[in-house]
């Protein structure tokens, strides 16, 4: 009568509940996986940024004062000033 009746088969719900929980654990794995990675690359692209810049080299003779023997430049092209320029670094503001 009342313990006659046999327990149901519940194993294939066990096997897919298990199935979900292994894929979402190894999703959350490889999420932080990706990040790690994409942060190591943010580091390494932040201390190069950070570097220093190498010194300009400058001829020892000095600064030519003949214009004869310089060439001419054409009217189109400017060729600029080739010394070095101050880089300033921008601070994040805290809020």
């Amino acid at each position: 009568m009342f313990f006659q009746e046999t327990t149901p088969d519940t194993s294939g719900y066990m096997i897919a509940g298990y199935a979900i929980a292994f894929i979402v654990m190894a999703l959350y794995v490889a999420s932080i996986y990706l990040r790690s990675r994409n942060l190591d690359q943010d580091m390494s692209m932040l201390k190069e940024i950070d570097k220093p810049a190498p010194p300009v080299q400058t001829s020892a003779a000095g600064p030519r004062t003949s214009t004869a023997s310089q060439p001419k430049k054409s009217p189109g092209k400017s060729t600029g000033n080739k010394s070095a320029k101050t880089v300033t670094k921008k601070t994040r503001k805290n809020y």
